[in-house]
């Protein structure tokens, strides 16, 4: 649905530059490597029984994200007339940084922390790229953000679990849209179907 709405066809001219395309085809391979990581790394990091991988958030929860202080991912919407391409991978950028910096929050806190230091440099490293294609697609020249301080409020091990679980849980809901936005922005995608 989302690759049928369009901005316009200056949006379309610039997606359909091969840098454009060389820098999206990246990402997706980033994006799709944090959704295959993000249940491991749970896995690895986060040992309470209470904190399941598929048990979806409860209202305890809901009041411990708010407690530790999680704020919640941007919304990332099909690309059209309301939801311009700037402003998606804009939002992609803002969400990455948020996750980047809640990973750099929570790892240190965790015994087991190399596969969350593993996933935080591909959160990075999508960022990254995700601001190259934000460079092409705007005309002024753009200075990338400084990174945002997330500070969390993690008094124990038990909050430092919970921050774990629902950062990686929020990751990988927002990492499935980034991958939805970019699967119809590529063109490779379109034209093996057109074909």
């Amino acid at each position: 649905m989302a690759s049928t709405a369009r901005s316009a066809p200056l949006t379309d001219a610039l997606v359909a530059e091969p840098q454009f395309q060389e820098i999206l085809r990246s990402s997706r391979s980033l994006t799709q490597r944090i959704l295959e990581s993000v249940e491991d790394t749970h896995k690895s990091c986060v040992h309470l029984q209470s904190l399941q991988w598929k048990v979806p958030e409860n209202a305890k929860l809901a009041t411990m994200r708010s407690t530790i202080g999680i704020p919640s991912a941007p919304v990332i919407k099909p690309i059209s007339a309301n939801f311009s391409l700037e402003t998606a991978l804009r939002a992609m950028h803002d969400g990455l940084e948020l996750h980047h910096g809640l990973l750099r929050s929570i790892s240190p806190r965790l015994e087991v922390k190399d596969r969350m230091n593993a996933l935080q440099y591909d959160v990075r490293d999508l960022k990254i790229e995700i601001f190259r294609m934000l460079k092409i697609k705007t005309t002024e020249a753009t200075v990338p953000p400084t990174p945002t301080s997330v500070e969390l409020h993690l008094p124990g091990d038990y909050e430092v679990q919970v921050a774990a679980h629902l950062t990686l849980v929020q990751l990988q809901a927002f990492s499935q849209d980034v991958a939805r936005c970019f699967r119809s922005l590529d063109r490779s995608d379109q034209e093996e179907t057109d074909s």
